[in-house]
């Protein structure tokens, strides 16, 4: 061995240094395309798919392949607005919940971004151009552009006194006669709303508040559906009042469920929805959905998934989280990870796994509050589709549903990122949805508070196998540089680190010579 290395010269050493670069920086660009291409490190699927097997695994990474078959390849259909901010179906009360957070911590849990959002619906939804026609609404209209909260209390209070002066109006019975009655006008529904939402600090006082604002808002309904049909004016009125009525409907079933009367919730949200079916800007079913896990109507909830979860209409994450919550109750009692590997997933496994990794495609922030990996604040009074916000949202009235299910979460927290080795790169393509939008990031950072520190898609990390030969390729390459540079040196240095690479082998082939008889040896080595 020592002759051997005695009679390599310096160019030898070049050239095996540059060889060994060329080669590793050859698998290096390879591997790196292969990755761009398919998500996946081409060593490692090798290893995975031919070795695995041969060690007594089972591949299940197969059943991805099944996914590209589902109905609901939304990134082939029509594209949806990025970054289109949505109402919260489930936000929270101001007064009652909200402002108690910030006696209790000091920190305020809304942005101005969304409460000038909240300002804005407000004006859409409870105002219209008849407005100065009456003077309590006339004031209602001002107080939903003022931002100081307390203006905008006394300017309710001052809405419903107005009212109530001008509240008995004395009018003929009859025409040129000189008997009268007193006529009530109807009171301002919109006031009674300002202060259930803002200047009630209990849930059941913003009850009792909404009540009274569905007296007022009733009334006015009925009047101005007779007379919607006398004008675009009326019509602009009667769209108004239907606004008015659903949003108090909807708000005291929700206090119904925050007071644990669930079921009168329920049927409160199920007679709204048939009542009006065409106003969906509301997301009521979300708030159905989430009473129905509640009471454990496990089949009301695939019922209301059924009708919802249609290609057709947005999807959410209440929609495809809950969706996956139902599959995976179905197996997460007795799946097992272990289990899963030796024998692989069922067909009602592979099922569940396929609809999480669809609900985590849509909104990959879900799982980390879900698993209790990061932690939970206020949900905004805003959301935004697929992004932080959102999940936030979701997992603050669905986690305890998810704990309820014996198993979900662990079936949640083996599969969820697998999805990431499906959609590499969001960005750019989505598999069962289109490609995750950009601008998430900056707009959930505007609806949601400073304190809190805002997720972001997870990025994929490069597989080992990358970085493994862009180390070597680099190695090898300092070595060539180095050798070509001074070879005398380099020399020395590669004679003595092979001398002490083969120093064991030297030492074991001295014993063996000393034990083995010289005859037998001398044969050997002629052989």
């Amino acid at each position: 061995m020592s002759m051997f290395l005695n009679t390599l010269t310096p160019k030898f050493y070049v050239a095996l240094t540059g060889t060994s670069s060329l080669i590793s920086g050859l698998i290096l660009i390879f591997e790196w395309w292969y990755f761009r291409k398919y998500g996946t490190s081409f060593i490692e699927q090798v290893s995975v798919s031919h070795l695995r097997p041969l060690l007594g695994g089972v591949d299940n990474n197969s059943s991805n392949n099944s996914n590209s078959s589902n109905g609901d390849s939304d990134s082939n259909r029509q594209s949806v607005s990025e970054c289109k901010v949505w109402r919260n179906p489930l936000n929270l009360f101001r007064g009652a919940e909200y402002n108690r957070y910030t006696w209790v911590t000091g920190r305020e849990p809304l942005t101005y971004y969304d409460m000038n959002l909240s300002a804005q619906d407000h004006q859409t939804f409870f105002t219209c151009d008849s407005d100065h026609l009456r003077p309590a609404d006339a004031i209602m209209q001002k107080a939903w552009r003022e931002r100081n909260p307390q203006a905008r209390i006394s300017a309710a209070h001052e809405a419903l006194e107005i009212n109530e002066i001008r509240s008995r109006v004395e009018v003929p019975l009859i025409a040129s006669s000189t008997i009268w009655e007193i006529k009530l006008l109807p009171k301002c529904a919109t006031a009674y709303i300002l202060l259930a939402e803002e200047e009630a600090t209990t849930i059941a006082e913003a009850e009792k508040l909404f009540k009274q604002a569905l007296k007022a808002g009733d009334g006015c309904y009925r009047r101005s559906q007779q007379l919607q049909h006398h004008g675009s004016q009326y019509e602009a009125q009667h769209r108004r009042d239907t606004n008015v009525l659903v949003y108090i409907k909807r708000r005291l079933a929700m206090c119904a469920r925050r007071l644990g009367r669930t079921r009168e919730a329920v049927k409160m949200m199920r007679d709204l929805m048939k009542e009006f079916p065409l106003l969906s800007m509301f997301n009521i079913h979300e708030n159905l959905l989430e009473a129905l896990l509640e009471l454990q109507a496990y089949a009301d909830v695939q019922a209301v998934l059924a009708k919802y979860d249609d290609i057709s209409l947005p999807k959410s994450a209440t929609i495809c989280y809950t969706a996956a919550l139902l599959k995976a109750r179905a197996v997460s009692d007795k799946f097992s990870p272990e289990a899963a590997s030796r024998r692989g997933l069922s067909t009602a496994e592979m099922n569940a796994v396929e609809a999480i990794h669809r609900a985590v495609e849509f909104n990959p922030h879900v799982p980390k509050y879900l698993l209790e990996m990061k932690s939970l604040i206020l949900p905004p009074e805003h959301i935004l589709k697929r992004g932080d916000s959102e999940a936030i949202a979701y997992a603050f009235f669905h986690l305890a549903h998810w704990k309820r299910v014996e198993g979900a979460l662990n079936l949640l927290h083996c599969t969820w990122e697998g999805t990431f080795r499906m959609i590499p790169y969001p960005l750019e393509k989505g598999h069962l949805f289109y490609p995750y939008p950009i601008c998430t990031e900056t707009a959930d950072r505007e609806l949601l508070p400073s304190f809190h520190e805002v997720s972001v898609y997870p990025k994929k990390e490069l597989p080992f196998f990358i970085l493994f030969t862009a180390g070597l390729c680099s190695f090898t390459a300092m070595l060539a540089l180095l050798t070509h540079q001074f070879p005398e040196l380099m020399g020395v240095f590669a004679k003595a680190f092979l001398s002490t690479l083969f120093a064991p082998l030297n030492f074991v082939m001295e014993k063996v010579e000393s034990i083995l008889p010289s005859s037998l040896w001398h044969q050997l080595t002629r052989i």
